[in-house]
């Protein structure tokens, strides 16, 4: 044999155990780095996470009107101010309401004297009549004299009441304590007050707010009152603010198609920041902790459609097995059907 034929063998036998280490099987070296986990118990919590906006609670925000009409004499509010309950923030013209005070008083004033008139008339009748000075008619009539007097008296002490009341009313006061959120009025304008009282100011009380949380329709059904949550808003993004639910509206809120509830969150712990109307919060609810549950690593839980399945090894082989799974935390997914404890399930190649 030539030096030539003796280069080709030599060649083709290089190339032949070339495409044996090519194209020889890989299954030992890929069972080499897949990992195999033991079912086994852990305690599984779950959060569910929804976007929010702060809002002042019921009878947090108020609007302050007045009762009266007349012009505004004095505006103590500006847009910012804090505010007391029962601090006076406005005054109406009083000279009209003043003056009717002094009339009621003055009709009250005569109705009393009518009416101690017509009982001193009565009494002396009543004497008169014990000696038939005067007939038993004439009592009578005095009798039901004295009834007006008495009436018309309680009726003038009505009316000075309501006098009273009328002139009260030009002093508006604040009914909560919080801040001035908005001014509608400035001084010298005339107000009408009709059915609606015309609104002056905005008071919010901003130490009474919550959250109003919109949560998927998926995960509504695991809300319940009491629950722990956190939020966030991006005006403080280092803090993470405390809160309990204590609400589930019943009724959806859809937009673009997409269903949610409004969750409430009253805030326990603001942490000494101040918050305000309308912020957007990052809202997480805490569920219940499952104890003692079976679990497995998240990555071992494969989906195909609505489907779930584990790959199991049975008798030193893997089986694809379809499981029902729980909630899932920390990177372990609770498996509630389709697994006993002790057995071994494949986890992805790495």
């Amino acid at each position: 044999m030539t030096g030539k034929a003796w280069i080709g063998v030599g060649a083709l036998l290089v190339l032949t155990v070339a495409g044996w280490f090519t194209l020889r099987p890989t299954g030992d070296r890929d069972q080499q780095t897949q990992e195999v986990h033991t079912v086994g118990r852990r305690d599984i919590s779950a959060t569910v996470m929804a976007m929010g906006v702060v809002r002042p609670m019921v009878g947090a925000e108020v609007k302050v009107g007045s009762r009266v009409s007349g012009v505004v004499t004095r505006l103590r509010a500006n847009i910012g101010d804090h505010v007391r309950a029962g601090e006076v923030i406005a005054e109406i013209d009083d000279a009209e309401f003043r003056a009717r005070l002094v009339q009621s008083e003055a009709s009250l004033a005569r109705a009393r004297a009518e009416a101690d008139l017509a009982k001193v008339n009565l009494e002396r009748l009543e004497t008169m009549v014990e000696r038939e000075f005067v007939s038993r008619q004439q009592v009578d009539v005095a009798e039901s004299a004295l009834q007006v007097a008495l009436a018309q008296e309680k009726l003038a002490e009505a009316n000075l009441e309501s006098a009273r009341i009328q002139l009260s009313y030009t002093r508006i006061t604040a009914p909560v304590s919080g801040v001035v959120a908005s001014v509608a009025t400035q001084e010298g304008e005339t107000v009408a007050a009709s059915f609606a009282a015309p609104t002056f100011v905005n008071i919010i009380d901003l130490d009474r707010l919550e959250v109003q949380a919109y949560v998927d329709e998926t995960d509504i059904g695991r809300i319940q009152e009491g629950q722990a949550a956190r939020f966030s808003v991006d005006s403080y993004p280092a803090e993470e603010f405390e809160g309990v639910v204590t609400a589930i509206y019943p009724k959806a809120v859809i937009q673009d198609n997409v269903v949610n509830y409004v969750v409430t969150v009253e805030i326990t712990d603001r942490k000494d920041r101040t918050l305000r109307p309308e912020m957007t919060a990052a809202v997480t609810i805490v569920l219940e902790p499952r104890a003692d549950v079976l679990a497995v690593p998240a990555v071992a839980v494969g989906r195909d459609r609505a489907e779930r399945f584990v790959t199991v090894m049975e008798n030193g082989s893997p089986v694809r097995r379809t499981v029902r799974v729980g909630w899932t935390q920390g990177g372990w997914t609770e498996i509630t059907d389709g697994l006993a404890l002790g057995e071994r399930v494949l986890l992805p190649q790495r």
